[in-house]
């Protein structure tokens, strides 16, 4: 099937010209939304669109084959999304998605560490141009629609940390640090003890520097381990933003480990984007973004956490919150984009555009969304009704809580 086959039969709302390399110009969609122009450069640029819209387009748009001649290439992204609903799923039978989900997410130790290195040991001066002040990376908590992007991961920490039902002198795992934020306030709000894992070399830096100029490191504890090779039971166990890179050949034994990890009458939280049904890692995405990455529906995991032996004691869905985080990312990497291209060049900034356009679209698409999930071992591990997770909230917010 050639290119105009392909665009004829999948653009059908918007307003979107196209420019074949010929001379020849497609006029496609309803008329409805910004007018976009877009401009396809050659001929083998229109060939690999046309066998592989999925990784073809973001690859054009990255090495100058898609050329934007008019509107925002966040409009564009919103063009597509806005026409995935049309695109006939392709039939595989269940041997062959096996076969692709076991080899694609096998993440073994020496694969975890390379997928990791991939996207986060990329340069701290890059995600310190988008990111908030505490540097976080992964979803806010918008308590308020107008609150600012460090006030609403501050609002995120807080609702994780009143979730967790922390005592102080309590021990808390965490799997998956980043670089450190959440770790260093669980210990200074609450007053417990953290030991933090990562396999970013470049994370785990920046968080023993951060920890080391608080004086806080003997209370949060950070080191390069794979979550496989953990130790110990704790109070809390704890994981935000790290079960995408599990991968589902390795589900039980993520949620095995959670339960060894807790105390009998510890409790346990996950946090991870989801997706509303099982689907599949978009092929772009998957060799440019986060290799080896899967977001997981709730029935994906959930018999997991059952084998385990672990109950489910509460389940959130936040579901524009991701969506509004992206959006102040993408305001502020624009803004820092002059700066970006110095560290890297212009066509790492295509990329990240179009990672973080389409990011942002597939949360307000409904396409995905985050996930809660609080786990225990006992019926009596967490009181019994949910108010405590808004008294807990309430007094981290107070000034001298927040002082102590």
């Amino acid at each position: 099937m050639n290119l105009q086959s392909v665009l004829l039969n999948v653009v059908r709302v918007g307003d979107l010209t196209i420019k074949l390399p010929g001379g020849q110009t497609l006029k496609l969609g309803d008329g409805s939304g910004p007018a976009l122009t877009a401009r396809i450069t050659s001929n083998s640029w229109a060939a690999r669109i046309a066998t592989n819209p999925g990784l073809g387009v973001g690859e054009a748009y990255m090495d100058g084959g898609l050329v934007l001649e008019q509107g925002e290439i966040s409009a564009f992204i919103d063009l597509i999304g806005a026409n995935a609903e049309f695109k006939k799923k392709k039939r595989r039978g269940p041997i062959r998605r096996w076969l692709r989900r076991t080899i694609r997410e096998a993440n073994n130790r020496v694969q975890s560490l390379r997928n990791v290195a991939h996207h986060y040991d990329l340069s701290y001066d890059l995600y310190r141009r988008f990111l908030d002040e505490d540097m976080q990376y992964s979803c806010a908590y918008f308590e308020r629609p107008d609150i600012t992007l460090e006030e609403a991961q501050l609002a995120k920490k807080r609702h994780i940390a009143a979730k967790l039902n922390l005592q102080p002198g309590q021990s808390v795992v965490e799997i998956g640090c980043g670089w450190g934020g959440l770790a260093l306030q669980l210990v200074e709000d609450s007053d417990v003890e953290v030991d933090a894992i990562t396999l970013s070399i470049e994370q785990l830096k920046i968080a023993k520097a951060r920890a080391e100029a608080k004086g806080l490191a003997h209370k949060a504890r950070f080191s390069l381990t794979d979550y496989r090779d953990l130790q110990g039971t704790y109070d809390r166990v704890l994981s935000v933003a790290m079960f995408e890179a599990v991968g589902r050949p390795n589900y039980q034994a993520y949620f095995d480990g959670v339960a060894r990890l807790m105390k009998d009458d510890g409790v346990g939280l996950v946090h991870s984007i989801g997706r509303p049904e099982p689907g599949v890692t978009n092929s772009w995405i998957d060799k440019y973004i986060f290799p080896g990455g899967y977001s997981p529906s709730l029935s994906e995991v959930m018999p997991a956490i059952e084998r385990a032996g672990l109950i489910v004691t509460d389940v959130e869905i936040l579901r524009l919150h991701y969506a509004e985080t992206i959006r102040h990312w993408r305001v502020r990497f624009e803004a820092a984009r002059a700066d970006i291209a110095e560290l890297y060049d212009e066509r790492f900034c295509r990329m990240f555009e179009f990672y973080l356009g389409i990011a942002e679209q597939s949360f307000r698409a409904r396409r995905q969304y985050i996930w809660q999930i609080q786990l225990a071992k006992r019926v009596d591990a967490l009181p019994i009704t949910r108010d405590y997770i808004a008294e807990n909230e309430r007094a981290f917010a107070k000034p001298a809580k927040r002082a102590a």
